[in-house]
C-alpha cells in the first residue's frame, strides 16, 4: 500500500539525494586516516586518540560519546520507518527483513569458517552493511536503478542496523554494573513517562538521554545502546493516527536536525579515529590472517550470498515480490553493494577485540578491503545492467 501522497519523506529518504556527496566525505575521511597512520605522523595520531580529556581518552570519546549520537539517527529512522515508512506493514517488511537476515547470518558463517578459535568473537564485524557508503554508491548511478531497488537497500540497511544494535546489546557487553543498570531503568521509565503524557518538547527528552547516557557507560552496556533507547522514547507523529500531520514532531524535529552533522561531521570523525592502519609496520602475513580473511571474504562472499540468495528463495516461494522494475541483475549489483560494512564494521571490531591492536588491524584491512571490492563490483554491475528489465514498460 503507497504511503499517502501528503507524507513529507523522512529525514532517511530525503538525504538519499546527497547520500553521495556525505559518502565522499566519509571515503575522504577513511583516505586521510590511512595516509596520516602511515606517515611520521602516524605516532602522534595514536597518541592523541589515547590523551585523555577528563574521564575519557579522545578516543572513547568519539567511539562512545560522539557515536551515541549516530545511533540516536538511527534509532530514530527505525522507528519513523517501522511505524510510518517503508516497514510500517508486514508486507514490505517480508523481503528486506529475510534478505537482511540473510546478510548478516551467512557473513558471520564465512568468518567462522576460517576462525573457529579464540579470533571467533569477531563473527559479527562482516554482518554489518553502511548505509551512508551503499546508498552514496546507489546515488551516483542516477536513474540506472529502480526507485524500487533503492527503498529496498534502505529498508534492508535499517533492518540490518537495528540488528547490529541487538548484536551489540547481547554478546559485546561487559561485565555488569546492577546499580548503574537500575538507574539507567528509572531514567527509562521517567522517558516513556513524558511519552505517554503528550511532552513535546525535545528538552526534557534530551537531558534525561545524557543522564541515560551516563549510566548505561557505567553499566557496562555500550553507551552507545542509550542512543537508541533514547529514540524510541521520541514521540512520534504519524500519517496514519494523523492524516493531517505536519510532521513538526519531536521525532521529526530532532531526525532532522542531527541528520547534517551526523552525515557530514560525525561518522567522517569516526572513520578518521578509526580507520587508520598502519601497513608499513605490519608483517605480510597479516595480509592473509585468518581474521582479514574472514572479515574481507565474510563481507564480499557472505554478504551477496545471504542478500541475494535469501531474497530470491522468498521471491520463489511466492511470499514477497521483486521489487518493481527490477531484474535478477539489479538485484545482485545491490546485494553486492551490501557488502561495504564500514562505519557499523568497524565499530565492532572495537568491541570485538578491545585493547588488541594487531587483530584490530587485521579486521579493519579485511573491511577496507571486502567495502572496497564490493562497492566497484556492485556499482559496476549496476551500471552495465540492462534498464529494459523484465517490467519496465516499452519504449
Amino acid at each position: 500500500m503507497a504511503a499517502p501522497s501528503h507524507a513529507r519523506p523522512s529525514a532517511l529518504r530525503r538525504f538519499l539525494e546527497s547520500q553521495a556527496s556525505a559518502g565522499l566525505v566519509l571515503m575522504g575521511a577513511a583516505a586521510l586516516a590511512l595516509v596520516i597512520a602511515n606517515s611520521p605522523l602516524g605516532p602522534g595520531y595514536e597518541a592523541l586518540l589515547h590523551t585523555y580529556v577528563g574521564p575519557l581518552s579522545i578516543g572513547h570519546w568519539i567511539n562512545d560519546g560522539l557515536m551515541a549520537v549516530f545511533f540516536l539517527l538511527v534509532g530514530l529512522e527505525i522507528k519513523r520507518e517501522a511505524l510510518d515508512g517503508q516497514l510500517s506493514t508486514w508486507p514490505r517488511r517480508i523481503l528486506p527483513g529475510v534478505a537482511a537476515a540473510g546478510g548478516m547470518i551467512v557473513p558471520a558463517m564465512v568468518y567462522l569458517a576460517f576462525n573457529p578459535g579464540p579470533t571467533a568473537h569477531g563473527w559479527a564485524i562482516p554482518a554489518a552493511t553502511d548505509i551512508a557508503f551503499a546508498l552514496g554508491v546507489i546515488s551516483l548511478l542516477g536513474r540506472r536503478v529502480p526507485a524500487s531497488l533503492r527503498v529496498f537497500l534502505t529498508a534492508l540497511a535499517i533492518i540490518d542496523d537495528l540488528g547490529a544494535v541487538i548484536i551489540i546489546a547481547l554478546f559485546y557487553t561487559a561485565q555488569l554494573s546492577l546499580p548503574d543498570l537500575a538507574g539507567a531503568a528509572v531514567v527509562v521509565g521517567a522517558l516513556i513517562g513524558l511519552n505517554r503524557l503528550g511532552v513535546q518538547r525535545l528538552r526534557p527528552y534530551l537531558l534525561l538521554g545524557l543522564v541515560l547516557w551516563v549510566l548505561v557507560l557505567r553499566s557496562g552496556v555500550h553507551a552507545t545502546l542509550a542512543g537508541v533507547i533514547l529514540a524510541f522514547t521520541i514521540p512520534l507523529q504519524t500519517t496514519h493516527a494523523k492524516p493531517d500531520a505536519d510532521h513538526s514532531g519531536p521525532l521529526h524535529r530532532l531526525e532532522h536536525a542531527l541528520y547534517i552533522p551526523v552525515g557530514f561531521l560525525i561518522v567522517p570523525i569516526f572513520g578518521l579515529a578509526n580507520a587508520g592502519v598502519p601497513f608499513l609496520g605490519m608483517p605480510a602475513e597479516a595480509l592473509a590472517a585468518p581474521v582479514t580473511l574472514g572479515v574481507g571474504l565474510g563481507l564480499l562472499v557472505g554478504k551477496v550470498v545471504g542478500v541475494f540468495g535469501f531474497a530470491m528463495l522468498v521471491i520463489r516461494l511466492d511470499l514477497a515480490d521483486m521489487p518493481a522494475y527490477a531484474g535478477r541483475l539489479q538485484m545482485l549489483g545491490t546485494a553486492l553493494l551490501c557488502g561495504i560494512g564500514f562505519t557499523m564494521s568497524l565499530f565492532i571490531t572495537l568491541l570485538a577485540f578491545p585493547g588488541d591492536p594487531s587483530l584490530q588491524a587485521e579486521a579493519k584491512i579485511g573491511i577496507l578491503a571486502g567495502s572496497l571490492v564490493s562497492g566497484l563490483l556492485g556499482y559496476t554491475l549496476l551500471r552495465i545492467a540492462p534498464q529494459d528489465w523484465p517490467g519496465t514498460p516499452s519504449r
